[in-house]
């Protein structure tokens, strides 16, 4: 039987979901009847539009999902004025204010404490700068993934960036691929280092080359089945193809169709392709691709530069993110800021904007380590942005642990998370910073901080992986997270292991300490910490982890999850002032 989503998406989805949302915007939130939220929500999706937990009735976090991060000029302005005007809500954040941006893993940013009465003002303002929310979330194509450098990085084989766009100006908003079993993410990288970390992707183009009528050509391997969420990691599967650029929206439309076609409707768990290249094969999905979705004769694999890759690999070469200055092909550079967790005030966003324009062409742009880059910088101005005060907060050359530290939403606003993550993820990195010393040679620390097994902070791909549980501690119950060692992409890419379960949340930081300085007591010369650990079992490593109380102090031991908003001076339910109308006060009762 079709789930009650696969139910819901049959009578109303796609764009004719957008009626109905502008409809409810101006009878306000009470409009969408009570007995029908989790309908609407789910549609709403297809919009970028998700409803927060509970507590935080009729506000909704909205993402926008720009091609592979990309900002163009006047879009990073826009996106910070809508957060000073919409995204606030009836409380502060204790660390980040109210009013701000957050950068997410996959190049999107999202905002939060909207109101569906405000909706279509924001939609207006976005698409007078081209920006859309159209299919952010939902059962659809997602946003595509990417090197955020595209089209000006020096180790580019093929020029992705043109790929980029036609999948995006294809399928974002076309009726034949809008209602998918499930989420379609895909990443297209045309250069050597793994930038678009294709290997977690539902469908991956990776650069290579191919032998075709006597002629050498780039184009990209086609790889399938990726994904992290919940507890079913995988890593997407060579299926024996290459295509090339002219190639890649006809092959990446036949790859989603069969999902589409053949993917699980009954059970929304198994509703990802990775699950059916499991029940299949690799060899079988290139056939019924050759078969039934493709009208040309497929090319087998061309070869790689896997080999070559450096991103997020834990090697000691090229690059773990594109944080720095780096030089462009064209002779002017680009320079990446760290965005601690990702998220950065809404008069940050708009100075920045300001810093684009003054030093460089005025693009941004989003990457997936949650941080953002600025590009087009003329090597004479380098100094001067350098030297900007803002850059003081949003740094070029941070510490290690600030470099490397990524969270998830957590419990402030997220339905499934067990724990609070963006706060939390600050105060472990600066307790980290003053507290533990890294070898020198050691200048990328990943450390990923998850709420749940969701998996949205990428942590099975982190140095340090934390995932959000829940413990005892003294008699009382408290916030928790499981610690995973050694994961990473790159040539040979590794889930991290979890190999110590519910250590109390303020004792983590006691136990990543440990590590490190066992790290630096047992390494070899010149060995890399994911050398470190893939050499040691897990017996070993648990052993080497010790968690223990520091001079770290956590505020959010209790559990946030039962609280309205995790920072309320009020710790329950009942103190909720939602829902509210757009002024944040509370809306009239029904007569």
């Amino acid at each position: 039987m079709p789930t009650d989503v696969e139910e819901w998406k049959e009578e109303v989805y796609g764009t004719e979901i957008r009626d109905h949302m502008e409809r409810f915007a101006e009878e306000g939130w009470d409009a969408i009847p009570d007995d029908e939220h989790d309908a609407w929500f789910e549609r709403f999706k297809w919009y970028g539009l998700y409803h927060q937990r509970a507590g935080q009735e009729s506000y909704f976090m909205m993402r926008i999902g720009p091609p592979a991060g990309i900002l163009e000029p006047g879009q990073l302005r826009k996106i910070g004025e809508i957060a000073k005007e919409y995204s606030t809500g009836p409380a502060e954040n204790p660390v980040f204010g109210n009013g701000w941006a957050d950068y997410s893993t996959r190049q999107a940013i999202q905002l939060h404490w909207i109101n569906i009465e405000d909706v279509p003002d924001i939609w207006d303002e976005l698409e007078e700068v081209g920006l859309t929310t159209l299919q952010a979330c939902g059962d659809s194509w997602r946003n595509i993934v990417g090197c955020p450098v595209a089209g000006k990085d020096k180790h580019e084989h093929v020029d992705a960036i043109d790929t980029i766009h036609e999948l995006n100006d294809t399928f974002k908003g076309n009726s034949e691929y809008s209602n998918l079993p499930r989420k379609w993410k895909v990443s297209v990288t045309g250069c050597q280092e793994g930038c678009g970390q294709g290997d977690i992707n539902d469908l991956a183009y990776e650069p290579a080359t191919k032998e075709i009528d006597g002629e050498e050509v780039e184009g990209y391997n086609v790889r399938v089945g990726g994904g992290l969420a919940r507890n079913e990691p995988r890593l997407a599967r060579d299926i024996d193809v290459f295509v090339t650029p002219e190639q890649a929206s006809a092959v990446a439309g036949g790859m989603s169709a069969l999902f589409r076609d053949y993917g699980d409707r009954e059970n929304r768990y198994n509703a990802r392709i990775k699950f059916l290249v499991d029940e299949w094969g690799t060899e079988k999905m290139r056939d019924v691709l050759q078969e039934e979705y493709v009208d040309f004769e497929l090319h087998t694999a061309g070869e790689d530069y896997r080999e070559e890759y450096s991103y997020n690999a834990g090697v000691d070469h090229g690059h773990a993110d594109h944080v720095g200055v780096h030089e462009q092909a064209d002779g002017n550079y680009y320079v990446g800021l760290d965005v601690l967790v990702g998220r950065m005030g809404a008069d940050d966003v708009i100075e920045l904007a300001d810093l684009a324009d003054e030093y460089g062409s005025g693009e941004a742009r989003v990457t997936q380590r949650q941080n953002i880059i600025l590009t087009d910088i003329p090597e004479e101005n380098l100094d001067d942005l350098l030297d900007e005060p803002l850059l003081e907060d949003y740094s070029p050359d941070p510490h290690p642990f600030q470099r490397g530290s990524i969270a998830c939403t957590g419990t402030e606003f997220c339905s499934l998370s067990i724990v609070e993550t963006k706060n939390r993820q600050v105060r472990y990195s600066r307790w980290l910073k003053d507290n533990v010393d890294l070898p020198d040679d050691i200048e990328d620390f990943h450390i990923h901080l998850s709420g749940c097994t969701a998996s949205c902070a990428q942590p099975q791909i982190a140095d340090i992986s934390l995932r959000g549980m829940k413990t005892r501690k003294d008699g009382e119950p408290v916030e928790a997270l499981d610690i995973g060692l050694g994961g990473g992409l790159g040539e040979n890419p590794e889930f991290a292991s979890w190999v110590a379960e519910r250590i109390p949340a303020d004792e983590v930081p006691g136990a990543i300490e440990n590590l490190v300085e066992s790290f630096k007591d047992l390494r070899e010369d010149g060995e890399t910490f994911r050398e470190f650990v893939v050499d040691r079992d897990d017996e070993e490593l648990a052993d080497l982890i010790e968690p223990e109380e520091t001079s770290y102090d956590d505020p959010f031991m209790h559990n946030t999850k039962r609280t309205w908003y995790p920072y309320a001076d009020e710790d329950d339910m009942d103190a909720s002032p939602a829902p509210t109308a757009p002024e944040d006060e509370p809306t009239p009762a029904d007569d």
